[in-house]
């Protein structure tokens, strides 16, 4: 009889095995019984757990997105107010578990293999979704006080947060195509100096609209 837990351990061991395999190797050779003989089982046994290498490459990206909110909901759990909770999502994305080359090299596999499978397209755009619509919210909150509306200000809160999207992702697909450490800490700077600006200019603008603060040409 298995060992009680054994068939979750192998399937764990699978997907580290597998993103393993394609930062070592890239994911179209990347081979299933590459990754069963990394995880230490059958190339069958891998097979039986997935039933193909694109349903693995999925199992995993699943893995790594139950990750990713894990390590988000921590850092949220510490965060007290609206920037905080902005640099809690920056933070995730560039937390050590993360922000290392063999995942990013398994992330870059993903949307390249998005272009041509729908479920892993759903899978991030989910996950695009969610980011977007935080960032959203955190942002709008952050500048004005109140919980989203619609409108121009929502509109202003939306573009801040597709920017720092933006920026997450540029960085992580620099770090894909770059040799040596991970610098995160230059990451988060980068990001985080992006909000503060966002942020300024934000304020600014509004303190102009209520005559505050006098425009150029004035």
């Amino acid at each position: 009889m298995p060992k009680i837990g054994m068939e979750g351990a192998r399937r764990r061991a699978l997907i580290s095995a597998t993103v393993e395999a394609i930062h070592e190797r890239g994911f179209c050779d990347a081979t299933v019984a590459d990754i069963a003989r990394r995880a230490g089982v059958s190339g069958g046994l891998a097979l039986h757990y997935f039933g193909s290498k694109k349903a693995l490459l999925t199992a995993t990206m699943g893995h790594l997105l139950v990750d990713l909110a894990a390590e988000l909901k921590a850092r949220r759990k510490t965060a007290q107010d609206p920037r905080a909770r902005i640099s809690a999502v920056i933070g995730a994305s560039f937390s050590p578990d993360q922000f290392q080359a063999q995942v990013v090299s398994a992330w870059l596999a993903f949307y390249l293999q998005a272009q041509t499978d729908p479920e892993t397209q759903r899978l991030l755009r989910v996950y695009h979704r969610r980011l977007i619509s935080n960032l959203t919210h955190e942002f709008h909150v952050l500048l004005t006080g109140q919980e989203p509306q619609t409108g121009r200000r929502r509109a202003a809160a939306r573009r801040a947060a597709e920017g720092t999207a933006a920026l997450i992702d540029g960085l992580w697909l620099q770090r894909a195509l770059a040799r040596g450490v991970s610098d995160a800490r230059s990451a988060i700077r980068l990001v985080e100096d992006y909000v503060e600006r966002q942020v300024e200019a934000a304020r600014l603008a509004e303190a102009r609209e209520m005559g505050g603060v006098p425009g150029r040409n004035m």
